[in-house]
């Protein structure tokens, strides 16, 4: 369906950020020479966007912001640094080198984020290169994990749980490699690489000397499970599997979670499927769409660059026939598909390899050690024996994948003895949710998020124990702001920070994360929270029809409208 106009096409002249990248020589810029600044432990304007293609992202310590403004000291600058995983697979020996470069260079403690991927924080300027270049020496990279470029590719977690998810796996891998800024700017400045004698000649074939207008996701989902949030992504692809083989994928393009509080022309947007591509010209799809991006994406105003504005400035039917001629073929039409879940399969399950594969819940995705809980310890000690790999779930949890029947014994006794959870003893509304990081790095954050959802969860399950609801699925996702990074607008149970301890709530989200949600209060705290919701978990228990999601619900008992279209996320009730 052509979708109607809606946004500006391009106004204005280019963004600086335009000028910074044209500027960069390739990503370079004066990376170097602010590392190298021994007065201040922050780095340039121009270069602090730079470090983004980098993987890195420069942040202060907000809880010392005052104390430290009292002192007339600068911030306590330091970064935050982001692994390139595609799949979010990783060996037991990269696992203890993030476990021994966080305490070694970071604040002792790993991040799990919501694109299946590892995160550092308090990385001081000095540590930069000490940091990268540890873990380069195991095979990792931090390559185009931020900035206006392809992101970490997404797919579904456990390869072994099928051929199929192998397939997946790999697909997201080449995808990842295909699509990488080819500039030598990472190896030389992190990696004391030989410089490029004469950059004029060095190219960039599939970004040009801009890059992208903004970032761009990709993310693969393999039916019944959108354990992804597969229609999140700017490109999202959703595996067709006919007679236990992978066809191909279903396309959809133009997902995207962010927008910003109190501007109407910014929204969160689902992705519409436009077609099946076969599996083995995957790459070269992502490729040309990619590439429309690069072309038409509004370079004027960065909160209408993503690929959503440019598709519903245009149009569906735009995009396709773009699309077509760049190819030099059509997508065939759709092909039928299911989703019923978004979450994770928690505890062991045995594979199509005949070996086993332990999730954990990872409350956050936060691996930090504490009094009560020996979490990182514990993963460390399983690191040391464990031959398969670890594999980080869109939900911020952990596989053990690819175990041995030899070494379940010695890792499930690991686990009893370090009190790991499997999500058991969790109620399932904890198990289905997400916070983003919020304070004290985030630079965006106007609310708490990861340090306070545990304590309203608490307070929520308590109603729901009460309620005889305890076992019921319900997703709830928070975020210190509206840029969306743990999908707050996918939740059946939202809420996105508008200001310290006051959160928008929102309701009504898909289950299996394919309808969005819709503002039902407007900057609210805890009480109020509490007041609104506590009742209608209760009403919830009793009226709800068998086994009716909670986002369906309050739809249809009329809380809230149903939003199937990120147009209509800002329209009234």
């Amino acid at each position: 369906m052509e979708n109607k106009q809606t946004t500006p096409i391009q106004q204005g002249p280019p963004s600086d950020n335009e000028r910074i990248k044209r500027e960069s020589n390739y990503l370079r810029g004066t990376i170097e020479e602010s590392l190298a600044d021994p007065l201040t432990a922050d780095i340039s304007a121009d270069d602090a966007q730079l470090t983004k293609f980098h993987g890195s992202y420069m942040q202060d310590d907000r809880d010392l912001r005052n104390e430290r403004r009292r002192q007339k000291l600068e911030p306590a600058y330091s970064f935050m640094v982001r692994v390139r995983l595609p799949g979010g697979t990783a060996t037991p020996d990269q696992w203890l080198t993030m476990d021994r470069i966080a305490h070694d260079y970071g604040n002792g403690t790993l991040r799990l984020t919501t694109r299946q991927t590892f995160q550092m924080h308090g990385i001081l300027k000095w540590n930069m290169k000490k940091n990268m270049q540890a873990m380069n020496d195991a095979m990792l990279d931090t390559i185009a994990a931020c900035g206006d470029v392809n992101r970490n590719v997404m797919a579904a977690p456990n390869p072994y749980e099928s051929d199929v998810h192998e397939e997946v796996q790999e697909a997201a891998k080449n995808i990842s490699e295909h699509l990488l800024p080819q500039t030598k700017a990472y190896h030389e400045i992190w990696l004391n690489e030989e410089k490029v004698v004469d950059s004029s000649e060095e190219t960039e074939p599939l970004y040009k000397d801009v890059y992208l207008p903004r970032k761009f996701k990709i993310g693969i989902a393999v039916p019944p499970s959108n354990d992804i949030d597969v229609f999140s992504q700017d490109i999202g692809l959703i595996a067709i599997v006919e007679n236990g083989a992978l066809q191909g994928f279903n396309i959809a393009v133009g997902g995207g979670l962010g927008m910003t509080h109190g501007e109407t022309d910014t929204y969160p947007q689902l992705g519409r499927v436009i077609g099946f591509c076969p599996a083995d010209h995957i790459v070269e799809a992502c490729e040309k769409l990619l590439t429309i991006q690069r072309d038409y994406g509004n370079r004027s105003n960065r909160k209408n660059a993503r690929f959503k504005y440019t598709i519903d400035a245009r149009g569906l039917e735009w995009l396709q026939t773009e699309l077509t001629e760049r190819l030099g073929w059509s997508l065939e039409e759709e092909r039928p598909y299911h989703f019923d879940s978004n979450g994770d399969r928690y505890g062991w399950m045995k594979g199509s390899n005949n070996r086993w594969h332990l999730t954990l819940f990872i409350e956050n995705g936060r691996i930090k050690d504490t009094e009560e809980y020996q979490l990182m310890t514990a993963l460390r000690e399983i690191a040391k024996v464990h031959t398969g790999e670890f594999r980080l779930s869109p939900n911020q949890n952990l596989i053990i994948g690819n175990v041995t029947s030899q070494k379940k014994k010695k890792i499930n006794e690991l686990v009893e003895q370090y009190g790991l959870s499997d999500g058991e003893r969790d109620s399932a509304l904890r198990r289905n949710a997400m916070a983003c990081v919020a304070f004290p790095t985030c630079g965006l954050a106007m609310a708490e998020s990861e340090r306070y959802l545990p304590s309203l969860l608490e307070k929520l399950e308590a109603t729901m124990d009460e309620a005889g609801i305890r076992d019921n699925e319900i997703t709830i996702r928070m975020t210190g702001c509206p840029n969306g990074c743990a999908r707050s607008t996918l939740g059946e149970i939202g809420f996105i920070g508008k200001g310290p301890g006051k959160y928008n709530l929102y309701l009504g989200g898909g289950f299996a994360g394919e309808r969005l949600n819709k503002l039902y209060r407007e900057n609210i705290g805890e009480e109020e929270i509490l007041n609104i919701l506590q009742p209608m978990l209760r009403e919830y228990a009793t009226e709800r029809q068998d086994g009716e999601p909670f986002g369906d619900y309050v739809i249809r008992a009329a809380y809230i409208d149903a939003v199937e279209d990120g147009l209509q996320f800002h329209a009234s009730s």
